[in-house]
């Protein structure tokens, strides 16, 4: 196997380790293969080893590779500038970084009527941190009203990047509070089925507490190369 391949393979192998340990099937589990500032090449090694669906942050990047390897899954995981939103709803499967009505309106509008809607996750920033991005704990309940009554767009549920943290205990905790504040959404009526949450060294942490996407990219594709941008 290629060392893509390989890596993939122990990748997966955490998931249903972590699945197991959970009491959870692995099959509720998705993997995102976060591929930005790597090349087509290296996506088209994982398409080989199984892999669908993948995620980037930088949209021009992302739009060449999309045009270069269709037939994927594109999922829009960087901070979302206004800008931006057209590309974003016309080329993408999924936007995972939503934390204001506003992106969630132009993301809307701009859907195309003639593909599916756009499947969207809520950015919420649990641990308080002036630098990171998304919508703060008590603010995403108007947030997900609103935005669930647009047309275009589906919401799907909740995503967060916590700080890092070699703490278990407190990888769990952040999790755990996006994980309830979706039950919360869920009690007012919002139906939510996701939990974007975990990466290469959380992800046992967020499976533990019911993540549905987890988004993978070092530990698949090895260092990432500064973006020239």
């Amino acid at each position: 196997m290629t060392t893509i391949a390989t890596r993939l393979q122990a990748v997966r192998s955490r998931i249903e380790a972590a699945a197991a340990a959970a009491g959870r099937s692995p099959a509720d589990i998705r993997l995102i293969a976060v591929s930005k500032t790597f090349s087509p090449a290296a996506i088209a090694e994982a398409y080989a080893a199984g892999q669908v669906a993948f995620g980037e942050n930088y949209l021009q990047e992302a739009v060449a590779k999309i045009v270069a390897l269709p037939g994927l899954e594109w999922h829009f995981i960087g901070p979302i500038q206004s800008n931006k939103t057209r590309q974003i709803a016309e080329q993408f499967h999924w936007v995972h970084a939503v934390e204001r009505l506003k992106i969630a309106e132009r993301l809307s509008i701009a859907r195309p009527a003639d593909q599916p809607p756009l499947e969207i996750c809520l950015q919420v920033n649990v641990s308080g941190e002036e630098s990171k991005s998304g919508v703060p704990p008590d603010e995403v309940l108007a947030l997900a009203q609103a935005a669930s009554r647009l047309p275009g767009i589906r919401l799907r549920g909740l995503m967060t990047i916590p700080e890092p943290t070699p703490n278990t205990g407190l990888q769990r905790a952040r999790f755990r509070q996006l994980r309830e504040l979706k039950e919360d959404l869920v009690s007012h009526g919002i139906a939510l089925d996701t939990l974007s949450m975990g990466m290469s060294d959380d992800l046992e942490a967020a499976i533990a507490e019911g993540a549905t996407l987890v988004r993978v990219g070092r530990a698949i594709f090895g260092e990432r190369p500064p973006h020239p941008g």
